[in-house]
């Protein structure tokens, strides 16, 4: 067979199977038919179960191809297949404001030029007001009053101890050292020592100002002693009586007084130079008579500042006189910083006196000259001069006068002579007592709690530092005076000496209020603290006294 005849042969082969089935008999071949309805329905059931995965899905709004959300043209839409387009969001706007340029032609504008001028106007206006109040209030408004010139003996009490032994257990300055704590508490100022130098009764000629008597100590503890007290911020004044033991007078016999005084003056630059902060000498008024001119000088030692002690120390005088005409005399010719008198004497109690001697004194000196004392060294204690149910009641009295207080060792705690000026002092040592002795005890410590209060306002509140004196009422067994210091709170003390009755004050004044508050009393349990009394119809039981307070009206 050659090549030609076989490729007519592939030929029609190709051909007889090019030519489509279809041409074929169906009812001669009934498989195909069958096959194509199978796959029919399998194609429908796979697009009813399409159907029903797209429903599970969540709706969208964007996000997907929009060709495959649009449906197909011819498709059928079954219940419950919603198709939803949800729009994309605008794009925000953003504002940037006007330029520069913008800004410019805008401020220009005669609207806007007029409305800064009156914003301009308006704040000028506003701030001239206020300044023109401002000054208008400081113009209207009281002017605070300045604060007088104090020394230090001024701001506080003065405590004196007589005599060292009895003062502590160790009977000596350095006993006295280990109450300093104690001392502090009361908030004393001033600490008066002794007289402690050697002086032997009624001899000139053996006295010895420089030298300390061995029954008190020594110079090193004398020191020590001062160093202790100046770190509690407490002053002391040594007293240079001469003649403190003898019976002669306090400076010996007239013809001794020169030879006195001149030695005295070489003491005082001794005593100066060992740190104390001022001198208290008795008889005042006799050395300053006699010889004049060594007063002077002995008052230059004291008074007159160093450069190494700039500070003011304080010439104390102590004088037997009681009536406030010789006291306010003596307080001009001695020029002493402080006059303890008798004025305040012990003994039948009339108040009107009382008030006629403190403004006699007050209205003739500042009173930062005036001291106010009872007992004392030679005089003995409160409590043995006007007995123990009326201590409070005194220790009011002069812790709220216009000047210094003065207090004997003891006197906070109501202790008594008992046979002798220099009683041991009572010292709370806490061990459990019984019966009478607790008692006492606890009289004892409520006498001192009172005086501690005391002391403590008498210190800090302005008004009885240095306020005005204000008398209000009086009578022979009555007393209420009112202290005042600018716009500081007030305080009015009220006095009753009566021993039997009670006494009703009615107190009226343009400086007082209707009622006042009761800041301290003698008698707790009528009076109680911060209690509301009425000035009107003020009862104070016998012996009783209250110290109250109100604000400053404005």
């Amino acid at each position: 067979m050659n090549t030609e005849e076989t490729n007519v042969e592939m030929k029609d082969a190709q051909t007889k199977d090019a030519e489509p089935e279809d041409a074929e008999d169906p009812a001669q071949d009934p498989a195909p038919v069958a096959a194509d309805a199978d796959a029919t329905e399998a194609d429908v059931s796979e697009a009813d179960l399409d159907q029903e995965e797209q429903e599970k899905q969540p709706m969208t709004g964007g996000g997907g191809d929009q060709a495959a959300d649009a449906p197909s043209p011819g498709a059928e839409e079954k219940n419950g297949s919603v198709k939803v387009k949800i729009p994309d969001e605008p794009e925000e706007v953003k504002f940037t404001g006007l330029n520069k340029e913008e800004l410019m032609r805008v401020a220009g504008t005669p609207g806007w030029v007029r409305t800064r001028w009156a914003l301009l106007v308006v704040f000028w206006l506003g701030w001239l007001g206020m300044l023109g109040g401002a000054v208008l209030i400081i113009l209207q408004a009281p002017r605070c009053r300045d604060l007088p010139a104090t020394n230090w003996w001024n701001d506080g009490l003065l405590y004196q101890i007589g005599n060292i032994q009895a003062f502590s257990d160790a009977q000596n300055l350095k006993g006295l050292e280990q109450k300093i704590n104690s001392l502090a508490q009361l908030k004393v100022k001033g600490l008066v020592v002794g007289p402690i130098h050697v002086a032997p009764p009624d001899d000139a000629m053996s006295l010895r100002f420089e030298e300390i008597s061995p029954e008190a100590g020594n110079l090193e503890q004398f020191k020590s002693f001062v160093k202790a007290a100046h770190k509690k911020g407490i002053s002391v004044v040594v007293d240079l009586t001469p003649n403190y033991q003898g019976s002669s007078g306090p400076w010996f016999s007239g013809v001794s007084v020169t030879n006195v005084a001149e030695r005295l003056k070489s003491a005082l630059v001794f005593w100066m130079s060992e740190g104390v902060d001022g001198v208290q000498l008795s008889g005042v008024e006799r050395v300053a008579s006699m010889v004049p001119s060594l007063w002077s000088d002995i008052r230059a030692i004291v008074q007159n500042g160093t450069d190494d002690r700039p500070s003011n120390r304080v010439l104390i005088g102590v004088t037997e006189r009681s009536s406030a005409e010789d006291v306010s005399d003596l307080l001009s010719s001695t020029g002493v910083d402080l006059l303890i008198s008798q004025v305040l004497r012990s003994g039948d109690v009339d108040a009107t006196e009382h008030a006629q001697s403190i403004r006699r004194l007050y209205s003739s000196h500042s009173q930062t000259l005036l001291a106010w004392s009872l007992g004392g060294r030679a005089k003995g204690h409160l409590a043995s001069l006007v007995g123990p149910a009326l201590v409070k009641l005194y220790q009011l009295l002069l812790l709220t006068l216009p000047g210094t207080p003065v207090f004997n060792y003891g006197d906070e705690i109501g202790l008594t002579d008992e046979g002798t000026k220099f009683p041991k002092m009572l010292w709370d040592s806490g061990e459990e007592l019984n019966g009478t002795l607790q008692e006492e005890r606890a009289e004892r410590l409520s006498c001192r709690s009172f005086f501690r209060s005391l002391s403590e306002l008498r210190g800090k509140e302005r008004s009885l530092l240095f306020g005005d004196f204000v008398l209000l009422s009086n009578s022979s067994s009555s007393l209420a005076y009112l202290r005042v210091w600018d716009q500081s709170e007030r305080y009015l003390a009220a006095f009753n000496w009566a021993p039997d009755e009670a006494v009703v004050l009615q107190l009226s004044d343009v400086a007082l209020p209707q009622q006042a508050a009761v800041v301290l009393s003698t008698n707790s349990s009528v009076l109680p603290t911060d209690s509301i009394v009425d000035l009107m119809n003020l009862r104070l039981g016998p012996g009783q006294a209250t110290l109250l307070r109100f604000p400053y009206p404005g």
